[in-house]
């Protein structure tokens, strides 16, 4: 459905995976990467955001690099530098949000370390309006975020059992620094379920249920914010 293009990155050029809806005037999504990389998932789920009416990207955040094995992942993503993730994914914001297709507001969602990311992208561009964590780790220690930039925004964090559910210690302080900052957060958790339980790809962990639920709520709120 879709194609890799390349987006301006302050000053700079990045790329990543377009797909586009069958209308005009849609509101735009970014999709943000597992630990993987641009893998064949991510692309496919990136189809199926334009499917649901969205100009979707999901940028490349290794440039070329991804992986199925475990520990070459984890390499990766301790390589990521993170001033060039942010650099990639506000640059993808404002591709999307010139786009003639779309109505210059953007959501971001993301998956594991990109769940992460995707709620870390709010704070990166006044573009992204609304963003969506898939059982994010949240190491905000390499991120630093400026919580302020969350003020009229809103997020959703879906959590995983395996993952210590909502009550993480990462996760609620997620919800109280969105919240201070005059932004909306909503937590929702999934019994039973492990990480990447959205992951179809991964039958030992996927959860049919949750991954649906997860779907629609995530699609109810960029649709409710997005317009």
């Amino acid at each position: 459905m879709g194609e890799m293009v390349s987006y301006r990155s302050n000053g700079g050029n990045s790329e990543g995976y377009l797909a586009l809806p069958a209308v005009q005037g849609a509101p735009a999504v970014i999709v943000i990467q597992e630990w993987w990389g641009l893998v064949p998932h991510i692309v496919s789920l990136t189809d199926r955001f334009a499917e649901a009416g969205f100009v979707a990207l999901a940028p490349d955040l290794y440039h070329g690099e991804h992986t199925t094995e475990p520990d070459e992942a984890g390499k990766l993503l301790m390589g990521l530098a993170m001033d060039q993730a942010a650099k990639d994914i506000a640059g993808a914001a404002d591709y999307l949000a010139a786009r003639p297709e779309t109505g210059g507001k953007v959501g971001s969602v993301g998956f594991c370390s990109g769940g992460s990311l995707a709620l870390w992208s709010a704070t990166l561009s006044d573009k992204i309006a609304a963003t969506v964590g898939f059982y994010p780790p949240m190491p905000w220690e390499r991120m630093s975020p400026d919580w302020s930039g969350y003020a009229g925004k809103s997020a959703i964090i879906h959590c995983s059992e395996a993952d210590g559910t909502s009550a993480a210690e990462g996760i609620q302080i997620a919800k109280r620094s969105i919240e201070d900052a005059s932004g909306d957060c909503v937590l929702y958790d999934y019994p039973g379920t492990k990480h990447a339980f959205f992951n179809d790809d991964r039958p030992e962990v996927f959860d049919r249920q949750a991954a649906a639920t997860s779907w629609a709520r995530t699609l109810e709120l960029f649709r409710k914010k997005l317009g």
